[in-house]
């Protein structure tokens, strides 16, 4: 599981880097502070809905916000985001348990109203679980999931953002799989994580921090 999670996080690691690279090469040099690009990490707090109890772990964003677009489609933009919640587990949820998660989708910001700008926003991605029963049995789920969220952002200083993130997964038949000699079938069912996310985002483009 782990190896998909890093794959996915480095996809998205390379989608920014390329865009970057192309921005970067084809802008003007007096255009170059315009790249329409936000990247940032946070510290996240799920309730994993695997059990009760909470899971702590790590966020990454990239944001993409076209700068030539339509007046009634400005605000919109393209985010890539990757989740890895391994830590903190409270005493009552399963052993070694792991949610890792990589998407993509639409966010939308509203317009800045002081320091102050809300976004929503919806993904698409793949998730993965693992988790120990009391009898040692492990299991490991993977799933493509639906995320919707939202929250605000509060500058800090010139392109620094602080981040306040919540999001609210999906995760569709989620125990459905067939029995092995290992692992015994389970009923078919949803999980429902969410959580909250605190961190900082760094806008490049210069001008959408004003």
């Amino acid at each position: 599981m782990r190896s998909k999670s890093y794959l996915g996080l480095a996809f998205a690691l390379f989608l920014f880097s390329s865009a970057y690279s192309i921005f970067g090469q084809s802008a003007p040099s007096g255009r170059t502070r315009k790249i329409p690009i936000a990247i940032g990490a946070g510290f996240s707090g799920y309730n994993p809905d695997y059990g009760h109890g909470h899971i702590l772990g790590g966020t990454l964003w990239i944001d993409y916000y076209p700068n030539k677009l339509p007046s009634y489609l400005r605000g919109f933009g393209v985010e890539l985001e990757a989740r890895d919640l391994n830590y903190g587990r409270s005493p009552d949820l399963p052993g070694n348990l792991r949610e890792d998660t990589a998407q993509g989708g639409l966010i939308y910001a509203w317009p800045r109203y002081r320091n102050f700008r809300p976004y929503g926003k919806f993904s698409e991605g793949y998730g993965n679980a693992d988790a120990e029963s009391d009898a040692g049995l492990r299991y490991h789920n993977s799933r493509t999931i639906f995320s919707g969220g939202g929250g605000f952002e509060y500058r800090l200083v010139r392109s620094v953002w602080l981040r306040a993130d919540y999001e609210y997964g999906v995760w569709p038949d989620f125990f459905k799989h067939p029995a092995t000699p290992t692992t015994p079938a389970l009923p078919a069912g949803r999980l429902n994580p969410q959580g909250f996310t605190l961190g900082a985002v760094y806008h490049f483009d210069r001008s959408r921090s004003r």
